[in-house]
Order: C-alpha cells, then structure tokens, then sequence
C-alpha cells in the first residue's frame, strides 16, 4: 500500500495518540515485540487506509510520530511477535488491538465468535486521535464538605430509558443524566454525590453475549480512559464533560465506578483485545506452582471474571494513575468507588495497607484530595479486609447493611450489633485512626435487592439470567410478609411500605456515609431479580411512573435526608473520647430501655431484646436553645412498646420529628410529649428536646 503520511521516530515520552498542529505522535508500552505496526482506518468505511511499522523503541515503549494526521483519525495495533503461552508471550498479528491510552473508541466492543476468529478487524473498535481537550468542567463552587455527602448509585442508561421527559435522542447518554428534570429530582430528593456505575469503555462476556443477553452493568473493561460509546450520542469526551458540568453547576458531586481488578480479556481461553497483546506477562498476575515458578497458563482469578490486573507493576501502576487522573483533571470528577478494591491492595498476592498503589495515590497531589471509595474485599484468598484500608478512604460496610437488614426483619439477637452500626462502626473503623464518616452504610446496592424487592421477596427470582435462579447472592436477609412478591393485601403492602421506612430512615440516622440506590426513593423494583447485571430492560430500568403510595415514600425519603442534613449529631458526632479529631459536639450519649432506666451489660445480651432507645446531647453552647438534644426510639419487635421518655432539666419536653408508623408526614401528630411514649411495632420514632424559652 502507497505511504500516505510521513513517518518519524516521534517521542516515547507520553504514552497513546498526542495531536499537536503538524500531526500525532504514538507511544504505546509493548517491551517484547519483534516488531509494532500502527493500522490506520477510514474514519467512516473503517477500511484499512495504512500500516505503518514503527520505527522507533525506546526502552519498553514504540513510538512513532505521524506527520499530517488530524483529528478523528481512526486507529489500532498489531503485534508481530513470538507465540509462547508457557512463557506468557501471546502476540498474535491477526488480533487488532485497542490502545491501552486511548481516549475514546468509535463504536461499542460487542463479542462475536465468527468475527474474531482468524484477523479481529472486523470485530474490534478503533481507538479514535482526538483533538487536544476542551476545558475542564469546572469544579463545584461549594464543595460537599464530607459530613454532608449522601451518595446516589445510579446506571446511566438505568437512570435516564424510562423517564418521559428526557428526550428520546439522549435518553440513556450522558447528556441525559444531565437534562434538567433528573436534576431538579436529584436536587429534591437531597443528594449530593451522584455514583455512576461503570462508564469506561467495557465488552459484555462471551458466554452471556451468546445467550443472548449483556453485562448491562459493565463491569468488564476493555480500556480505563474511552467514556463507553453506548452512553454517547457523538461526541464522547465532550459529551461526558457537559454532563459533569450542568451536575457542577446543581452543586452535584460526580463519582465514578472503576474496575481495576480484572478486564474484558478473561482466563487462557479469553480473547485478545489490548492488554493481552501488548504484555500480557506484566499486565496480569498469575500462579506459581509448587517450586514458586509462575505459571503462565494460569492466570490468577481474584476477581471470579477470570483474571487480576497487577497493579503491583510499574507500568499497570503508572496507567491506572494516568486513568484516574485523566477523569479528574480532564473529565472533571470528584472521585471514584473502586470495585474490588482489596484486589488493588495486593503487593502484588498479598494484601496490604502499605501497597505501591495505597503509597501513591496517598501522595499523589491530585489523587489525594479526591473522594476514594473501596468495595473492600475481592474473592481471593484473604481477600476480606473491611476495616483496613488508609485513612483517608471510605469503605463500603456489609456489616451494616446485613445487620440492618435483619433487625428490621426482626431477627433477634442483634441489638447491641445495631447499637454499633447506628453509631459508625467503631469496632470495625477504630475512633483512634478512622473517621466516624468512614463507613459507607447501605441497605441496597446495585448487586442485590432494590429496597423495595427487600420487603417484597423472601427468596431471589433470577429466571430470567438463565441460570437456572442459581446465580447472586442467597442471604438476602428479606423478607415477603405474607405473600411472595406482588399482592393486593392491603396489610402487607402497609406493612412493607413501613419497613421501606425503617431501612431507609436508619441509613440516614447512622453515623457513617449513606449510600442510596438510585431509585429506592420511587419504589424501584426489579422482580425479584438480585442479581440484573445482564437485563438491559425494564428490570433494570428506574420506572418513573408514580402513584399515591410511592410518591407518600418519595416525600418521607426527602424528608429523611433533609433531617439529617440540618443536624450537626446526626450527620457527624464528634465524641470526646474519638482522637480522630480534637473536637467533640456530643456532651452525652445514654442508652435506654423501654422503662426508662439506662441500659446495662445484661440488656445487650438479652436475645428477645428488640426496642431500646438512645439520646445525643450536645454540650451547651450559648443558649439552650441552640443546643443539640436528640431521643431516638426504635422497635423491631412484633409488638407496640411503651417507652418512658428522660426528664431534663430546662426542657418542657420532647418534640416528635419522625414517626415511621406514618405513612405520610401530615398524618404525623405535632405532638410534644413529657413523660410517656407507645412506640408502635417495627417503628422508629426521632425526638427533638423542647428547651424552656
């Protein structure tokens, strides 16, 4: 084929495809290779328009630089190479491959079978040489200081398909996560950190594409820059970059959902689409037999999706920095919940809070001030390890929520656990070095019960994965109350839309981080299904549709959320024997039991013991008046309690704020109350001291 560009050794100092006004220089990691050939495509047809074989190698890196490219250029990679999979090296000139710094892709990766057999040109995406960047979206004026943050965990195509005001043309993309309806709603509801489910460029498994289904979740990447082409309705980056924008502008945080932990490429038997090919010995982690040697035909799985990435090496460390910092500096956002993330934290088989990639991002002067959330655990052994992340991360709490979910259930036995998830869990999160904001409590999340189907099921309904029901979780801690799913008792449906007020009202009332599965707050059902990362439809989809009952929880959701956020004690105690900080705002903290005595050992050890009460009192401050004084009541028992309320000095007594027997807030009493309070069966009760004028 004719040259049609002017060739150079360019640079091999910035890794990917860099656009300056006289053409692109190339530069991609791939130490191994006899040699590189960059395969340049019609940016409409994507025929094959030039191979260039890179001329240059500097170290580790080839790099070429192309005189006279513009913008839009479609491009990819070939590998020429030796084959030995016992050695790791699996270079394979047929398989094109998607470049590892590229920062947007021309169509979505989809797995076919007959395509990728023999050259995968046809199957393959190609990397798209982009302009030098817009403007960065601006940072929000008001940052959401962290005892603030209410994090919303939402699907970009879940979040927007069904809403009846977005636009069709924009209805699950970027911009219509962004339309001003879904913000007006975000805003109401009280949000302040929307958390998207994963948006980098992802292939759903073969195994679930041949059944005719798709990893609508997208928890399985094929590249950690490219905005996903299905969330696009042109432009990727820029498209992206107005949706954090107008989010800015609302004073919403945006989060994004990573995947470090594994990519799209599989075990032995999956394809080749990028890692793979360029250094598949160094990118991912493998076994050693029983003389240590590695193993490369065996790739270590700690992630259960056939393969780890091993962060632990310098250049997977070096582009999952580059990656994060791209979306920050470039993209705008405000943190990230990493996916797996003990898997992160192995140096590189052994987990450890000193990790390579801990110690950098701790230093890392962008990186550090950013929002770091950690799903921590992965399935590897000793891969458990709640609690013992750095300092400045969150962490995503299942004691909390399977606690949660089981007193309200009214198992027994689990008071005092409760006590301890109401108040931060501080057993898992020491006061000494974690902040009491550190646990990010959940009662739902996106891999399990909606809220909703956690009153509504007692047993998991995957039919419709294709699995037989035997794929997610089995220990739901749920419940049906009476009926399993859908029914017209009116005294079940009553029933269940209190415990949807308990859980929702206990995630807000305890110390820590909420976590709000988006479209929890609109009684979001998904059938039963507890494990919908292959429904692209309507189980997955938010149903925007609403009635009397949903929009009574929506108003009591808000209502929520807008307590919690008015209160300094509700949102973050600060107690005087937590050296976290040198501040306290908590004079007092007393346990009760329904007599009105304070709570003593024996009390928590009593199995049948399911009603207790705390109050929080805030030391004085100026007058009385400004001073904090909370009684919280809760009863998870089958039965109404009366509990005799604490006599304080200065008080004319105890203002109700919240009673979760309600169904709507204007059928709640204005009631102040002295002395005594039936506390009704499976309710919360929030009151507020009523100091003397």
């Amino acid at each position: 084929m004719a040259l049609k560009f002017n060739i150079q050794d360019g640079s091999a100092q910035r890794l990917g495809a860099n656009l300056d006004s006289s053409g692109c220089n190339f530069a991609v990691h791939c130490p191994h290779a006899e040699q590189l050939e960059l395969v340049l495509f019609d940016s409409a047809t994507e025929k094959q328009i030039q191979v260039i074989d890179m001329p240059a190698k500097t170290g580790k890196v080839w790099h070429c630089f192309v005189e006279g490219l513009k913008a839009g250029q479609l491009y990819g990679y070939r590998v020429i190479g030796k084959n030995h999979a016992h050695l790791g090296a699996i270079f394979d000139q047929e398989k094109l491959l998607i470049d590892p710094y590229a920062k947007e892709i021309n169509r979505p990766l989809i797995w076919n079978a007959e395509q990728y057999q023999g050259d995968s040109q046809q199957m393959v995406p190609k990397a798209k040489v982009l302009a030098p960047s817009s403007a960065s979206p601006q940072p929000i004026e008001t940052p959401v200081a962290l005892d603030q943050t209410v994090l919303y965990e939402a699907h970009v195509k879940g979040l927007t398909q069904l809403h009846p005001q977005v636009p069709d043309d924009i209805k699950g993309k970027f911009l219509g996560v962004c339309h001003p309806k879904i913000i007006q709603h975000l805003q109401a509801l009280g949000i302040t950190t929307l958390q998207l489910m994963p948006v980098a460029a992802f292939m759903p498994e073969p195994f679930i594409t041949n059944k005719g289904l798709t990893n609508y979740w997208g928890y399985n990447p094929v590249n950690y820059f490219c905005p996903d082409p299905r969330y696009v309705v042109k432009d990727g980056v820029n498209e992206f970059k107005t949706m954090v924008a107008h989010l800015h502008e609302a004073g919403i945080e945006v989060i994004l959902d990573v995947v470090f932990n594994h990519t799209a490429e599989g075990g032995i038997e999956g394809p080749t689409l990028s890692f793979k090919g360029f250094d598949n010995s160094s990118f991912y982690l493998f076994e050693r037999n029983e003389f240590g040697a590695v193993d490369y035909e065996k790739y270590v799985n700690n992630s259960g999706c056939g393969n780890s990435v091993n962060t632990a090496y310098p250049y997977v460390l070096k582009m999952v920095m580059d990656a994060l910092r791209y979306w920050v500096q470039e993209m705008g956002v405000d943190g990230f919940r990493f996916d797996l993330a003990a898997s992160l934290g192995r140096d590189p088989y052994e987990f450890s809070s000193l990790s390579g990639f801990f110690r950098t991002i701790r230093q890392d002067p962008i990186l550090s001030h950013v929002k770091l959330i950690a799903e921590p655990w992965d399935i590897g052994l000793g891969g458990y390890r709640l609690g013992q992340f750095p300092s400045n991360w969150f962490e995503c709490n299942d004691k909390y929520r399977d606690t949660v979910r089981a007193f309200w259930r009214g198992d027994k036995g689990l008071t005092s656990d409760f006590a301890t998830r109401l108040l931060g869990s501080r057993d898992v999160f020491p006061h000494e070095t974690r902040s009491i904001l550190t646990s990010v409590n959940n009662v739902s999340y996106h891999d399990g019960f909606t809220l909703h189907d956690l009153v509504t099921y007692a047993e998991r309904h995957n039919e419709a994965n294709g699995e037989q029901n035997r794929d997610g979780h089995g220990h739901n801690l749920s419940g049906n109350y009476g009926v399993e799913g859908v029914t017209q008792d009116k005294d079940i449906l009553s029933q269940r839309e209190r415990q949807k007020r308990n859980l929702f009202a206990t995630l807000l009332l305890s110390q820590g981080t909420p976590h709000v599965l988006g479209g929890d707050e609109l009684s979001r059902t998904q059938q039963g299904n507890n494990n919908a990362y292959c429904q692209d439809n309507e189980i997955s989809w938010i149903d925007w549709t609403t009635d009397e009952t949903k929009q009574e929880f929506l108003t009591f959701c808000q209502q929520v959320i807008k307590l919690r956020k008015s209160s300094e004690i509700l949102r973050h105690m600060n107690l005087k024997d937590d050296h976290y900080s040198n501040k306290s705002n908590v004079e007092k903290i007393y346990w009760y039991r329904p007599d009105g005595e304070r709570k003593v050992e024996d009390d928590w050890q009593d199995h049948n013991n399911q009603a207790f009460a705390v109050e929080l009192r805030a030391p004085v401050h100026g007058t009385a008046l400004e001073q904090e004084h909370w009684f919280l009541v809760f009863n998870a028992s089958d039965h109404d309690v009366c509990f005799h309320l604490p006599d304080f000095c200065g008080s004319d007594g105890w203002q109700l704020v919240l009673d979760t027997r309600y169904a709507k807030f204007s059928e709640q009493p204005n009631a102040v109350i002295k002395h005594k309070h039936l506390q009704a069966y499976q309710s919360i009760s929030v009151f507020k001291c009523v100091p003397i004028n």
